[in-house]
């Protein structure tokens, strides 16, 4: 699997929230120039971690998006999976590491592709957003 521009934009946005944890809400417009990254797709990208609540918004003068929780109950996997779906690396095998496929009482290769899966998994959920500042 080859994550998306959408995925390194977030977390560099995210990045730049997390950065301001204790002050104000940040504008899109803020972080797209400071990041160099269309505000078009950035609102895109925020109403995607809006809806996985991780981030969110405040309106007004002063207004802009915060992080909902501290940067460091934020994982990469909950930021990668809110913007890039599903996160199984193998059609045959769902995010999870259960075998969906019907060859799978014939298939050497499960046990290996499991592993790939879980390892990965794993890996994502222990990098939390606060690690990256």
């Amino acid at each position: 699997m080859k994550f998306s521009t959408r995925t390194t934009y977030g977390l560099r946005a995210l990045i730049s929230l997390a950065d301001n944890y204790k002050n104000k809400a940040i504008s899109l417009s803020s972080i797209s120039k400071k990041e160099n990254i269309s505000f078009g797709y950035l609102e895109q990208i925020f109403a995607k971690l809006k809806k996985a609540n991780i981030v969110k918004s405040e309106k007004g003068i002063n207004g802009g998006y915060l992080l909902s929780k501290k940067p460091d109950k934020i994982t990469v996997f909950d930021i990668i999976s809110s913007l890039e779906g599903n996160l199984s690396f193998f059609n045959c095998i769902d995010e999870s590491g259960k075998i969906v496929c019907d060859k799978k009482n014939n298939c050497k290769a499960v046990n290996v592709l499991q592993k790939i899966q879980r390892t990965v998994n794993l890996s994502l959920k222990n990098i939390k957003l606060s690690d990256l500042l």
